[in-house]
């Protein structure tokens, strides 16, 4: 049976030092604040991005750099047959057909990046999958096929608090952000696979988390099988307001009797386009061998 080795990076919200626990690598994901170079998880926290945030520090993201990537396939192949890699979704940033590259190069038949379409918790939740999976005693190409099988079994919805950061980062134009304000809307975005799109407005904060909730409740009837079914994850995220997170924990979990949330931290890289106070709910379907 080949022993494989499963990584990821930081945009699946699994820190490196939680990946140690897991047993699992975790590679941090590269940000320029202000042109100095931050890794997430390392020198990079969450109370130290929304800080600069807040600031008005002039923040990009970067992905992994190759030789970096490779130097981590090169070193984790001495001790493992195979590498399943789980990388941010190809449709939110590059690093994922970067590393599909460089696989196809001198790593065919041993490393196998995964493109499944996910970014934080429905991402961490791949990559559990992938720990399972590979503790079943399956190789890497299996996982792979797997998780890709079921890629688009899963959804994100996600609240925001203000239209600041779309604005700023040239989402919207600033008479839509300027009128959104006047109005204080709370839009509504959602992911199903590869992009995150508008969904809906809100008028107020409930009214936001009603809609996700209840979109979430037609996901789980319409596309996941039924809301009694137990075969679905179920997740929520925040960007920074961690008091605003759990009081939306306790609403959903009402909402979806049996089921208890997981809640982590959104990813810096979605947080750094929509600002502090962000609430998600997200579910993905479960793997079943």
């Amino acid at each position: 049976m080949s022993k494989v080795a499963i990584i990821t990076d930081t945009n699946s919200g699994i820190m490196p030092a939680d990946g140690e626990a897991l047993g699992i690598k975790v590679i941090p994901t590269p940000f320029m604040i202000d042109g100095v170079e931050y890794l997430e998880g390392i020198n990079l926290t969450q109370e130290d991005f929304f800080k600069k945030l807040a600031d008005g520090a002039d923040v990009s993201t970067s992905q992994p750099s190759p030789g970096a990537l490779l130097e981590l396939w090169d070193a984790m192949l001495k001790e493992y047959d195979e590498i399943v890699y789980i990388p941010l979704s190809s449709g939110l940033s590059s690093s994922c057909q970067t590393a599909t590259m460089l696989a196809s190069d001198d790593y065919e038949g041993k490393v196998f990046v995964v493109n499944n379409q996910r970014i934080s918790v429905t991402m961490r939740q791949s990559v559990l999958d992938a720990i399972e999976l590979r503790d079943k005693g399956m190789n890497g190409k299996e996982i792979k096929d797997k998780l890709e099988e079921v890629k688009f079994e899963s959804s994100i919805y996600i609240m925001l608090d203000t239209l600041y950061y779309l604005k700023k980062g040239g989402r919207i134009t600033p008479a839509a952000a300027a009128l959104g304000t006047l109005l204080k809307l709370k839009p509504v975005l959602q992911i199903q696979g590869e992009k995150l799109d508008a969904f809906a407005k809100a008028r107020t904060a409930t009214q936001g988390k009603n809609i996700m909730i209840n979109a979430m409740l037609s996901d789980f009837e319409n596309r996941f099988g039924g809301i009694d079914a137990h075969d679905v994850h179920l997740s929520g995220a925040y960007s920074y307001d961690l008091e605003k997170a759990n009081e939306f924990k306790g609403e959903v979990e009402a909402a979806f009797p049996g089921y208890e949330m997981h809640m982590d931290p959104l990813s810096l890289v979605v947080s750094c386009h929509i600002g502090p106070g962000a609430l998600a709910i997200a579910a993905s379907r479960k793997i079943h061998v």
